[in-house]
Formats: C-alpha cells, sequence, structure tokens
C-alpha cells in the first residue's frame, strides 16, 4: 500500500475473503472512482486498456496496489524493477488463471506528492513489451526472431535481385544506366540483407541459451479441482 493513505486498509478482509474462501489466485483491486488529476486518470485508463487487450485479463485496474495472493503464486512469479503492474500477467502465465476484481475504496491525496510523470509512462509501455516478448518467446526466440530475419533478408534479396535485374536490362539496350553504388535503394537492400542475417543469428544464439536455461523443461499443468476431489484415494 501506499503511504499517501489513498488506500483504505479497511479493503483487506474482503481481499482475503475472495482468496480464501471462493478460491481465487489472485484479487485485484479497482479503483473505480479515482481521486486523481485529469491527466493521470485518462493516462491510467489509456494504458489499462492496452494491458488488458494485450493480456487478454479482463481487469479495469491493472496498477492498484491493493491485491490479495495465494501464496503459490507469490512464490511461483518472479517480480522485479518495476514490473509490479503486471503482477496479474505473470500470474497468469506461471498458470494462475482464477484472477478476480473487486472495486475498492481511493481517497484523496493527504500527504506527500504524486512521483507520476512521463518517465514513468514510458517506462510502463516498455515494461509492457519486454513482459510480452519474455512470456510468448521465452522458450521459442527463433520464432521471433527467425521470422524476423527471414522477412527481411528476403526484402532485401528481391530488391537486390531487382536493382541487378535493372541494371542488366539497360545494359542490354546499350542505354546508360546509374551505378549500384550510387542508388540510394542498393543501400537500403544491403542493409536489409544484413539486419535480415543478423536477426537469424541471434535467434540461434537465443536458442542455445534457452535450451541451456534450467528452467527449459518446466510446464504448467492445470488441473481441475473438481475432477481431482472425484479421483480414489489411491490415484
Amino acid at each position: 500500500m501506499d503511504a499517501d493513505l489513498q488506500d483504505s486498509p479497511d479493503e483487506i478482509p474482503e481481499l482475503y475473503r475472495m482468496i480464501s474462501e471462493e478460491g481465487y489466485d489472485l484479487v485485484s483491486g479497482w479503483k473505480k472512482e479515482r481521486h486523481d488529476s485529469f491527466v493521470k486518470n485518462n493516462t491510467s485508463k489509456f494504458f489499462n486498456a492496452v494491458t488488458r487487450q494485450v493480456s487478454k485479463i479482463p481487469l479495469h485496474d491493472f496498477n492498484c496496489g491493493l491485491k490479495a495472493y495465494r501464496s503459490q503464486v507469490v512464490k511461483t512469479i518472479e517480480v522485479y524493477g518495476e514490473m509490479h503492474r503486471y503482477i496479474p500477467l505473470l500470474a497468469k502465465w506461471a498458470g494462475f488463471k482464477k484472477i478476480g476484481e473487486k472495486v475498492v475504496k481511493h481517497q484523496a491525496r493527504q500527504y506527500g506528492k504524486t512521483k507520476f510523470g512521463l518517465e514513468r509512462f514510458l517506462n510502463g509501455f516498455l515494461d509492457l513489451m519486454s513482459i510480452v516478448f519474455v512470456g510468448r518467446f521465452r522458450k521459442k526466440p527463433m520464432h521471433f526472431f527467425g521470422t524476423a530475419g527471414v522477412l527481411m533478408f528476403g526484402f532485401g534479396a528481391l530488391a537486390t535481385l531487382y536493382l541487378g535485374v535493372n541494371k542488366a536490362i539497360h545494359l542490354y539496350r546499350n542505354e546508360k544506366a546509374q551505378l549500384l553504388a550510387e542508388n540510394p535503394y542498393f543501400f537500403l537492400a544491403l542493409t536489409c540483407l544484413i539486419l535480415g542475417s543478423q536477426l537469424f543469428l541471434a535467434g540461434f544464439v537465443a536458442e542455445l541459451v534457452a535450451r541451456n536455461a534450467p528452467g527449459r523443461n518446466q510446464y504448467v499443468v492445470e488441473v481441475d479441482q473438481k475432477q481431482l476431489s472425484s479421483l480414489p484415494d489411491n490415484t
């Protein structure tokens, strides 16, 4: 909880009840009625809408500090830097799919001053891009780097082929042809060839790193609790 007294500790018992009685893995608070500036309110709405679209988690307020977790969630996920904004997303990718939300009271600031600014806004989206990339391509980095490398190399190869054929046609017709070194598109094609090769090689290196990671064979197994309880005791 923040130290500026905008969050009420009276919300904690109900958050705990939703975890202990309703079986949620994580319950996130929703500051439905916020007492912040116009810029901060609307920036937060935009930020949450983008995060909701990317994560497919139907939460309205990812950044609310009032959250309750099962102990397994806390022990499983790894939070570093400013990744606390994306704890629901980290929990989902760790296999904890039952994520709930509760409207909580948000009070006007009584002490201190806001730390919200352009730097924090940009860092939030950079962190989102980072965590989405790691979550989707952690065990298959070649799918990202290889695809980007093949597309860029293919574009460069086609552009180079076009320039070469165009030059050959002009020479065949005894027409004055521009030197390839004087054509800016030649350098663009060459850049695409080099970058495409580097991205493809980066994919290979990333695959080697991923295959040697200690958690490469860890997979989350989802179990239906009702089906589990119906199994014989000796199962």
